[in-house]
């Protein structure tokens, strides 16, 4: 058999395969989409279909048969396209995309074009919008307020022993990892160093159980956040559990953490805002912290190991606690947003 006894269309042009393909303006959950094509046959396009795969399916489209129609049915719009809210796209992940264009018969039928080549891009991190829209939500639980006199920081002993022969007895900031959300834009980028500072409801004091290591460095909260500081607010999550994390950035004013932060997080009223707070009240400092979220406080310069004292704790190493890059409920309904995963 000959190809018009086949599929009948033989004798129509061939439509125009999509080259030079171009993504801009990508967002966490979108992106625009544009590409060259032949002006020939281009009147008889009505539509274009678009296969967007994460990028672990490389080859999924050697695989498909030329007219099948795909993920994404397009009107022919004018280009650039913007394509959002056809896929839950996730923040921070690398796509594939190809494109072909097609004519929708009389029968319902499209014939279509050969697929363009396949192109990858990266979705983006959460915005300031999206990430004040996790702090609203983390407002809401956050609880009543109580006093807290020390931020404190577990560690094996090997850690500190480290940081004193090897940093002149500062702990250095290191890159957050990548536990909480995943468009979180500080993981796998901001530096800086992880504190505690809930206290135990009953004594005001810091618990004596801790996840990450038998040794605890405590210092006064006022040598690491006063009105010489911004507050930020970083990240809202939880890992299948019934209680929730709040990360806040510390950031000595104008330096380099502080310079990252204000381009990419809310920033936070440092006396009135729902986690932690600093005021003065006759001279002295007071510091209060949310009773119903639990902190993890990233201050994002070195700390002198002389401004605190490392004591060995008494209570139990309790593993389950770490967030190590835990990974966050995706369907959790107080603690994600609408867009990304």
């Amino acid at each position: 058999g000959n190809k018009s006894q086949d599929s009948g269309i033989a004798e129509m042009e061939e439509l125009p395969v999509p080259h030079n393909i171009k993504i801009s303006n990508i967002t966490c959950d979108s992106f625009k989409i544009s590409w060259d094509m032949d002006s020939k046959s281009k009147d008889r396009i009505t539509h274009y279909f678009i296969d967007l795969n994460k990028k672990e399916n490389k080859n999924s489209n050697k695989f498909k048969h030329k007219d099948v129609p795909t993920k994404l049915v397009a009107k022919a719009v004018p280009l650039p396209m913007t394509v959002r809210g056809h896929w839950f796209l996730s923040p921070r992940t690398e796509y594939t995309v190809a494109v072909q264009t097609a004519s929708k018969q009389v029968d319902g039928d499209y014939v279509v074009s050969e697929w363009s080549e396949i192109i990858e891009f990266c979705t983006a991190d959460y915005s300031k919008v999206h990430l004040t829209q996790l702090l609203e939500k983390a407002e809401v639980i956050a609880g009543r307020m109580l006093k807290l006199s020390v931020f404190y920081r577990n560690q094996h002993k090997e850690y500190f022993d480290y940081m004193r022969e090897h940093h002149g007895n500062a702990m250095q900031p290191s890159v957050k990892d990548n536990s909480g959300s995943h468009g979180s834009p500080i993981s796998g980028k901001l530096e800086g160093i992880f504190f505690s500072c809930n206290t135990e409801f009953n004594t005001g004091k810091p618990p004596q159980d801790s996840p990450y290591g038998r040794y605890r460095f405590e210092i006064a909260a006022e040598k690491l956040f006063n009105p010489n500081t911004n507050l930020y607010f970083g990240d809202f999550y939880c890992m299948y559990t019934a209680y929730h994390y709040v990360i806040l950035v510390i950031a000595p004013l104008g330096s380099p953490g502080d310079e990252f932060c204000k381009q990419r997080l809310p920033q936070l009223n440092i006396k009135d805002n729902k986690f932690l707070t600093c005021n003065e009240e006759d001279g002295v400092m007071v510091y209060h912290h949310a009773q119903d979220v639990i902190l993890e406080v990233i201050y994002t310069d070195p700390v002198d190991l002389s401004l605190g004292t490392v004591a060995e704790i008494t209570g139990h190493q309790l593993m389950s606690l770490s967030t190590a890059n835990a990974k966050k409920d995706p369907s959790c309904k107080t603690c994600n947003i609408s867009v990304g995963r």
